[in-house]
């Protein structure tokens, strides 16, 4: 399934997208991965991927909010793999306060990266997958998208507008057996998490599960997406319970 096929990832230079990456290309998939700014993780993601499994791995620097920037990145993927077949939209920042008080330029800010984002991606990726007869969606979204979480309209905002994008991309390009799929996770210990103002304890006592979840854990709810054909416009929480 996975074998000489091309997978993006961004905001694989750490936490779930590293996880990603580093799940795909056990499972046989040359990855290109798409990074903001560190460098140095990126690579180390890179070199991990080709050392253990022998897959071809690239890096890319691209602000996903940037429409113009994301097309000249996909076109370099599609030059030096020769097409791709998955996408998993994982870039995403926070800028948290309460609504009263927020930034224009934080709400900005998120929707640029989180939604827009993984518009942009999706709308440059999808004529490869559309010649190619084939291609495999996963966008990660957030409980916070589902539930709403105080302090986070600008993430919680982004995170359902990726539903909603999801939804809507799977019924446009499922004739075109190209699938859309979310994955919703909950708290995960990530460094964005652990900047959170709540105590790890306290979140985890919160959860049915008892604990937070972790990278790898998300990661293999993305695979399964991705390994799903008959499986569109889902969104798979992965989230311990939390939000049920």
């Amino acid at each position: 399934m996975f074998k000489d096929k091309t997978a993006i990832i961004t905001g694989g230079s750490r936490g779930i997208g590293a996880a990603v990456a580093k799940k795909l290309a056990s499972m046989g998939a040359d990855i290109a991965v798409i990074y903001a700014g560190n460098e140095n993780a990126a690579n180390e993601v890179c070199g991990f991927c080709q050392d253990t499994y022998g897959v071809t791995a690239r890096c890319y620097k691209c602000d996903v909010a940037d429409y113009n920037a994301v097309k000249e990145t996909v076109s370099a993927v599609k030059n030096d793999f020769g097409g791709a077949h998955f996408l998993v939209n994982n870039a995403g920042v926070t800028r948290d306060g309460l609504i009263a008080a927020m930034k224009e330029s934080d709400f900005d800010t998120v929707i640029d990266t989180n939604l827009k984002g993984a518009f942009n991606m999706i709308r440059h990726t999808s004529g490869l997958f559309i010649r190619g007869k084939f291609g495999r969606i996963v966008n990660i979204s957030s409980v916070s998208g589902m539930m709403g979480n105080a302090g986070q309209t600008n993430y919680s905002a982004s995170k359902a507008g990726i539903i909603g994008l999801t939804k809507s991309v799977a019924r446009e390009l499922a004739s075109r057996n190209i699938t859309c799929n979310a994955v919703a996770p909950g708290f995960v210990d990530t460094d964005m998490t652990r900047a959170l103002p709540q105590d790890a304890e306290k979140i985890a006592a919160s959860i049915p599960l008892g604990r937070l979840g972790t990278p790898e854990d998300i990661a293999e709810a993305v695979a399964f997406l991705l390994g799903a054909s008959y499986i569109t416009g889902e969104v798979l929480r992965v989230d311990g319970g939390i939000a049920m």
